[in-house]
C-alpha cells in the first residue's frame, strides 16, 4: 500500500505541473506586448499581485519555517521567476506613469518581505508559530487572488455571457484548486488548505456559470468575401466579390 508521504509527494507534482501552465497563461498577453511594444491598456496589478504571493510561499515553505513542504517552494519559486520575467517586460514596454507605478508597489512588496523574513525569524522561535505567522499572511493574499474572478463572475451573470471567462483558464484553475487540497489534506495543512479549496470552490462556480450561459453567449460574427464564379457564357457579367456573413 502506497504511504501518506509518497501519495502526498505524487499529488504535489501534478499540482506543480498544473500551476506551472497557470503560471504560463498570461505568455500571449506579453507575446502581444512585445510584438507592439505597448503594454496598451494592460495593468501589472495582476502579476504583482502574483508576484508577492509567489515570494510568500516560498518563504512559507523553506525548512527554516515550515519542513516537509519542498514542492510548495519548487512551484512557487519557479512562478517568482515568471512573473519577474512578465515585470521586467512590463517595464521596457510601458510608459513613465505606469513604469512609476508599478516600480513603486513593487518597491513596497519588496520591504514588505523583509519586514516579514525578519520580523518571523527573530521573533518567532519553532517551526509552529513562524509557520502559523507566515500561513496566516499566505492565506490572506491567496484568498484575495483566487477571489479576484469574482468580478468576472458577476458580469458573466449581469450579461448572460462566458465571453471573457476562458472555459481553459476556469477548468485549471478548478484542478489546481483541487490538487493542492488534496496535498494539503493528505498530511494536514490548514494553510495550504484554505486557499486552494477557496480556489477549488470558485473554480468549480465558473464552471457551472459556463455551462449555464455558454449557449446564451452572442456568437461572433466574421465577414468574408467570396469571389463570384461567372459563366462564360453569360454576357455583360463582370467578376466580383460577394459577402457573406458566418458565425463562428
Amino acid at each position: 500500500m502506497i504511504s501518506a508521504d509518497a501519495a502526498r509527494n505524487v499529488v504535489g507534482i501534478i499540482g506543480n505541473v498544473i500551476s506551472f501552465g497557470l503560471f504560463l497563461s498570461p505568455v500571449p498577453t506579453f507575446y502581444r506586448i512585445c510584438k507592439a511594444k505597448d503594454v496598451e491598456e494592460f495593468k501589472a496589478d495582476p502579476y504583482l499581485a502574483t508576484l508577492l504571493n509567489c515570494m510568500l510561499w516560498v518563504f512559507y515553505g523553506i525548512p527554516i519555517v515550515h519542513p516537509n513542504s519542498i514542492l510548495v517552494v519548487t512551484i512557487n519559486g519557479i512562478g517568482l521567476v515568471i512573473e519577474a520575467a512578465y515585470l521586467i517586460i512590463f517595464f521596457i514596454y510601458s510608459d513613465n506613469k505606469k513604469r512609476k507605478r508599478a516600480f513603486a508597489v513593487l518597491a513596497v512588496e519588496i520591504v514588505f518581505m523583509v519586514i516579514v523574513v525578519v520580523s518571523v525569524l527573530l521573533t518567532a522561535h519553532t517551526h509552529e508559530k513562524r509557520s502559523m505567522i507566515v500561513g496566516i499572511l499566505c492565506v490572506i493574499f491567496g484568498a484575495m487572488m483566487y477571489a479576484s474572478p469574482l468580478t468576472v463572475m458577476g458580469n458573466v451573470i449581469k450579461t448572460k455571457s462566458v465571453e471573457y471567462m476562458p472555459f481553459f483558464l476556469s477548468l485549471v484553475s478548478f484542478l489546481n484548486g483541487v490538487c493542492w487540497t488534496a496535498y494539503a489534506l493528505i498530511r494536514f495543512d490548514l494553510y495550504v488548505t484554505i486557499p486552494n479549496a477557496l480556489g477549488a470552490f470558485f473554480g468549480a462556480v465558473q464552471l457551472i456559470l459556463y455551462a449555464c450561459y455558454y449557449k446564451s453567449t452572442p456568437k461572433k460574427e466574421k465577414n468574408v468575401e467570396l469571389p463570384t464564379v461567372v459563366s462564360g457564357n453569360v454576357r455583360g457579367g463582370a467578376g466580383g466579390n460577394v459577402s457573406v456573413t458566418v458565425e463562428r
